[in-house]
């Protein structure tokens, strides 16, 4: 049996007794000591839930005795403490969680089934956009304006508080849910109490997410999933996975002067894309630990998307205590984090052996050097030395009327938006465009820094950078500097301590000063919710067809993400989002060129205003206290007045009132109690056909509604004004207009319409160029089912469940790709999407398939790990090709069975 495993304990701390599981009987078999910290972290969750039906023997011995160097093959039960959720996936979980309660009445069941037994923890943040921004009252104003244009969403959340058990809400303005969690939220160790007695184990959680992997800076073990998986978790499934591969990331030395903690992630990115951690734990150890804060360690694990990992997880050290103390928790908390841990043989401290990883990566912290990221891909990482002939490479890519124009000879455009050239060679004039803006008359030219963004749960949680960002600011504002007219400025940390401890130190007068005033406590610019730019700015973008860029301290730099108009965007620290608001373009070397000049006239350089590490650890030193933590998450539920005067309705069923924002959706509608046989695909079309690294951005955008698109057409048939759209990502409640949009990226390239960017698509009946929508609509009528042909990393980025739920709703049965991530894959099973991969060395080119052809595809079942896909051209010729069949676990298989993994939960719910 599996519970012959598990040993039981009495962990006594603080005068309470916790019952807990060490690994004393499964040590005595296998080496666990050797394990990654991790994997321990989940071994024990297999030992406290051997008992459950969940766990086999088998999958234990699995564990305990891991192959590093095996491939994944295992497959095992991981239940998580918890679940997070932020309100773009958060909303649309919550739908599905009412639909399933009027689902599950009409199977015979009872609503109050649909209940979640695990505490769930939302956070509204995703929602607050960029609209006013340079003035003291722009939080303000941005704050009313998203209570206003959200309000039948927030009204859903109120009845969802009530309605559901376990669920609460963290009301918006208030902070990102990645640094509220940081912060607040997690526990380190859990408890519960279970049969009368008090239990302990690790805190651990899945987020609606992909950056939730910013717990494990914390040694607390999480990361993203899409939201149909996380609404299963809600309702007690497990989280089926394989046992992953750990990758060793060794650290050595400390950062030297300059570098930065986002210098730092940028590398760290860069070097594991490099060495492909798709589907892999990454785990960070080595003597340069000692030398990272809490802070720094947050930011690591949060881009672990971007470095493909699963996660990327420090262990608990006195470090993880002090910062547990610092941010509030109590003591009786930090005693039982630190009791626990040295039970478990999970505390890390500089006599704990190094483990056994599958792969090893070493990295010395003194090479580290300022650095940037772009201009779409946040592994794309360039030293800072080396910007500026990064960006004349990026420019005679993107801008096709400019390219080979560098002008030979120099020219000073310091005073013009796009070109230094003090030093330098400039960019030609060609394009540039005349704007008078705000009372001044300035050239707008390629290269023009539009955006300049302190953002991001990333970059905001963390002291050091944003105290960086002041000092900056203080320093420049003393040489006269200021920033650009042409810069959209704004500052959007993700808690409201961050701006306590910068007013403390006065550094928040020096930033509102370059025109950094706050803007709103939430993702904003990061996610694409950065607001209009000026009109006069916008017009001119156009007129000159200008390839301007955007500076944020963000996580993700996608294309069409941050901003329609904006081509190139780089992710940098926070205080180089200020010498770049300054200096107003990318066209600038910022180690060699002035930023300005002061008021002698005298030329001002980045080494002038920038502040030593000592200055950065003394302000905060002066200026941070637990105190600020105490006091501003001390009522964080409740919200502020506009929050709770949202009317709400006390019921069992929601009553589904009519809404552009919220409507019920079409997933369990005329679904049976058992689920139908699993059928060929015959005569598929293509509806879309694309290349590598497409994102669930690309699938399912997050921001901004044309109203000349499909979603924006629908939208004003509903009597919606175009100022009210808001954006796809708020509308995630509503599957009208989150059908509408799938592919509707800006910048999305189908290979099915060549020659066109954006929501397009070939209808191959008629031959005839449509919207993707539209040529949806038309299979449908026609009864013909759809495929998605791709390259590698198909839905690399967002854990955006309607980048696999909007492609359903198209009728898309396939997809085939080189490669997928891990989240995407996983949430195409999820909404019963075929995911199949090309045999290694094969891809769409290799095998010449145009998209035009008709597929067919056998139906799968749950042993089968290949088929054969027949592409018929239009000259009657049929082409074949083999492909794996990616449902990794049997229980996918189950899910994929059921139409999708709710189907599955629910069946299983209405007969009991």
């Amino acid at each position: 049996m599996a519970d012959s495993y598990r040993s039981v304990d009495t962990l006594k701390v603080g005068g309470k007794d916790y019952r807990y599981y060490p690994f004393t009987e499964v040590e005595k078999r296998f080496p666990v000591d050797k394990l990654p910290y991790s994997l321990k972290i989940l071994l024990e969750n297999l030992l406290r839930h051997s008992d459950s039906g969940l766990v086999s023997e088998a999958d234990i011995e699995a564990l305990a005795q891991w192959d590093p160097k095996a491939q994944p093959s295992q497959e095992i039960a991981f239940v998580p403490a918890r679940v997070v959720l932020q309100d773009f996936t958060g909303v649309p979980a919550i739908v599905d969680l009412a639909a399933m309660r009027d689902a599950v009445k009409s199977l015979g069941g009872k609503p109050e089934q649909i209940n979640p037994l695990s505490p769930v923890e939302l956070v509204i943040d995703h929602s607050v956009m960029v609209d006013f921004f340079g003035g003291e009252d722009s939080f303000k104003k941005n704050t009313a304006l998203e209570v206003e244009r959200n309000r039948e969403r927030y009204q859903f959340l109120r009845w969802g508080q009530k309605a559901f058990d376990n669920f609460k809400v963290v009301p918006p303005g208030t902070g990102i849910v990645h640094q509220v969690n940081l912060e607040y939220l997690a526990r380190g160790v859990f408890t519960r109490e279970r049969d009368g007695q008090l239990e302990a184990y690790p805190d651990s959680l899945v987020g609606t997410d992909s950056h939730t992997t910013m717990i494990n800076g914390l040694g607390v073990l999480g990361w993203g999933v899409g939201g149909i998986e996380a609404e299963a978790a809600m309702l007690g499934q497990p989280i089926s996975m394989l046992i992953p591969q750990v990758v060793g990331f060794k650290l050595t030395g400390e950062l030297p002067e300059g570098a930065t903690a986002t210098d730092l992630v940028l590398t760290v990115t860069q070097m594991l894309r490099e060495l492909g951690v798709v589907g892999k734990f990454v785990e960070f150890f080595g003597p340069g630990l000692k030398h990272l804060t809490l802070a720094d360690r947050a930011t690591i694990g949060n881009m672990a998307p971007e470095y493909g990992a699963t996660c990327g997880i420090f262990p608990v050290d006195q470090q993880t205590l002090d910062y547990l103390t610092f941010t509030g928790r109590s003591k009786e908390q930090v005693e039982l984090v630190e009791a626990y841990m040295k039970a478990m043989g999970l505390w890390h401290d500089d006599k704990t052996p190094d483990a056994e990883y599958s792969d090893v990566l070493e990295l010395d912290l003194s090479t580290v050097v300022p650095s940037i990221a772009g201009p779409k891909r946040p592994q794309d990482k360039i030293a800072l030395t080396d910007s500026k002939p990064a960006f004349h490479d990026v420019l005679n890519e993107m801008d096709r009327h400019r390219r080979n124009t560098i002008a030979s000879t120099e020219q000073d455009f310091s005073s013009e938006g796009g070109a230094a050239a003090v030093g330098g060679v400039p960019l030609s004039d060609q394009g540039a465009v005349r704007v008078d803006y705000d009372g001044e008359n300035f050239l707008l030219k390629n290269g023009a820094v539009v955006i300049a963004a302190i953002t991001s749960c990333t970059n905001t949680s963390n002291p050091a950078v944003l105290m960086a960002a002041g000092l900056v600011a203080k320093n420049a504002r003393a040489k006269g500097l200021s920033s650009r007219p042409w810069v959209k400025t704004s500052l959007a940390p993700g808690s409201k301590v961050v701006t306590d401890y910068l007013e403390k130190a006065g550094l928040m007068d020096e930033l509102e000063g370059l025109g950094f005033y706050l803007v709103g406590y939430g993702c904003t610019t990061c996610i694409g919710n950065s607001g209009p730019l000026p009109k006069e700015i916008h017009e001119a973008i156009h007129e000159g067809d200008l390839t301007v860029t955007s500076v944020l301290s963000g996580n993700r730099n996608f294309e069409g993400r941050i901003h329609p108009d904006v081509r190139a965007n780089y992710l940098a620290s926070p205080p180089l989002v200020v010498a770049y608001a300054l200096a107003g373009t990318m066209d600038i070397d910022l180690q060699k060129e002035p930023l300005g000049y002061d008021k002698d006239n005298k030329p001002v350089y980045l080494k002038d205003i920038w502040p030593t590490t000592a200055d950065i650890q003394k302000t905060i030193a002066d200026n941070l206290d637990p105190a600020m933590f105490s006091e501003k998450y001390a009522d964080v539920f409740s919200g502020d007045e506009s929050w709770q005067a949202l009317p709400v309705e006390e019921s069992q069923l929601y009553a589904w009132p009519d809404s552009s924002y919220v409507r019920k959706p079409p997933f369990f509608d005329g679904m049976g109690k058992k689920p139908g046989d699993i059928t060929d695909i015959k005569g598929a079309r293509c509806l879309v056909k694309v290349g590598d690294s497409i994102t669930t951005d690309h699938i399912s955008p997050a921001g901004a509604i044309m109203p000349d698109s499909p979603a924006g057409q629908y939208l004003q048939e509903q009597g919606v004004d175009p100022k009210d759209f808001n954006s796809y990502g708020s509308r995630r409640g509503n599957h009208e207009v989150m059908m509408r949009g799938t592919f509707a990226n800006v910048r999305l390239k189908n290979q099915m319409a060549p020659g066109t960017e954006g929501s397009w698509t070939t209808y191959l009946p008629k031959n005839e160029v449509i919207s993707i929508f539209d040529a949806a609509e038309r299979y449908r009528e026609d009864g013909t089912p759809l495929v998605v042909l791709a390259g590698k990393e198909y839905g690399s980025g967002s854990s955006r469940d309607w980048a696999a739920k909007g492609p359903s709703l198209l009728g898309v049965r396939a997809a085939i790709a080189e490669s997928y991530e891990r989240i995407h894959r996983s949430n195409l099973v999820g909404m019963g999407i075929l995911p199949l991969q090309f045999a290694e060395g094969e891809s769409v080119e290799s095998l010449g398939l145009t998209g035009e052809e008709a597929f067919d595809i056998p139906a799968v079942q749950a042993d089968t790990k290949e088929v054969e896909v027949t592409a018929k051209g239009a000259d009657g010729k049929a082409k074949t090709f083999k492909a794996k069949v990616r449902i990794d676990t049997p229980n996918e298989f189950a899910y994929f069975q059921n139409g999708g993994i709710l189907h599955y939960v629910l069946r299983n719910l209405a007969s009991q």
